[in-house]
């Protein structure tokens, strides 16, 4: 039986990914920043005697991390799988989002991940042994406005985890990195932003549209949940597994760097036709505004 640490656990892919690994029969550290909004999995630790055991862990915190590791580290032993799945998203231009709304993404799907990281690694690499699970997100390859606080951070801990790999696989530790494309959770399903808030930029508006029309054919989370257990449960040293991400994925790599540029500086109606003729999606359909900030 495998033991395993999955951040973000109380809702989405993080409380999917609790279940799948779970029912599998592995033990399953559940960690969250808010213990209150666990009501959903505890419910479900009852009724089905699922081996998961659920902790207080602030990615955003030193402290928080240092804590919780070493209280499952004092009871059980060892943390063999590390899934970094917590993280925020809001929808914004480089211009009008708040500094602290920058800095708030990086320290959550950035050095949240990092710190987590650092805090199982040093007994895993002892042990010659263990496995470690980036949640990124299609959006950590393509760079879409109006993901300006978002991306980035996804960006960023592809590069982490790259590098990570590098180091680590001489004491026999593998990296993977989980890329979802759109998937049926809150953080899109809140993307709306309140009309009294125009703007010169009309990305924002926009993807309300495409999301609405992508949350139509997204997959549930519990398709990530069950791929992310197919890594722990595999000896595969693959490094980036694109859940559902593919398409957008795809989409980016098939353009050029200044075709990529233009296409997103389109005017409306170029760029809905654009959208609906690469991807089939109707995105002007769309009677929601964005305003989005959800953790996944």
């Amino acid at each position: 039986m495998t033991s395993v640490l999955v951040t973000g656990s109380n809702r989405g892919i993080g409380l999917e990914t609790v279940f799948a690994l779970a029912r599998a029969g592995h033990k399953v550290y559940a960690t969250m920043r808010d213990l209150s909004k666990g009501a959903e999995l505890s419910k479900a630790i009852a009724r089905e005697n699922l081996p998961v055991e659920i902790y207080a862990l602030d990615v955003d915190s030193d402290a928080s991390v240092a804590a919780a590791v070493g209280a499952i580290r004092e009871k059980d032993g060892t943390i063999d799988v590390l899934v970094n799945n917590a993280g925020i998203g809001r929808l914004g231009s480089v211009e009008e989002l708040p500094m602290e709304t920058f800095r708030a993404g990086m320290e959550t799907n950035f050095f949240g991940a990092l710190r987590c990281t650092r805090a199982v690694l040093p007994e895993m690499r002892k042990r010659k042994s263990g496995c470690i699970v980036n949640v990124t997100s299609a959006a950590g390859r393509v760079a879409m406005a109006p993901f300006a606080m978002y991306a980035p951070s996804k960006f960023a801990l592809e590069a982490l985890s790259e590098i990570l790999a590098q180091e680590v696989k001489p004491f026999n530790i593998r990296v993977a990195i989980v890329e979802p494309g759109v998937i049926d959770t809150a953080m899109p399903r809140s993307v709306v932003v309140p009309p009294s808030l125009p703007s010169p930029y009309p990305h924002t508006r926009r993807y309300a549209g495409f999301f609405s029309a992508a949350l139509k054919v997204a997959m549930p989370p519990s398709k990530v949940g069950d791929a992310i257990r197919g890594i722990v449960e595999s000896e595969s040293w693959q490094l980036r597994y694109p859940v559902f991400g593919e398409g957008l994925i795809g989409w980016r790599a098939g353009m050029t760097d200044e075709a990529w540029v233009d296409s997103g500086a389109l005017d409306d109606e170029g760029w809905y036709r654009r959208i609906e003729k690469d991807l089939g999606l109707n995105a002007r359909s769309a009677s929601t505004v964005i305003h989005s900030e959800a953790a996944r």
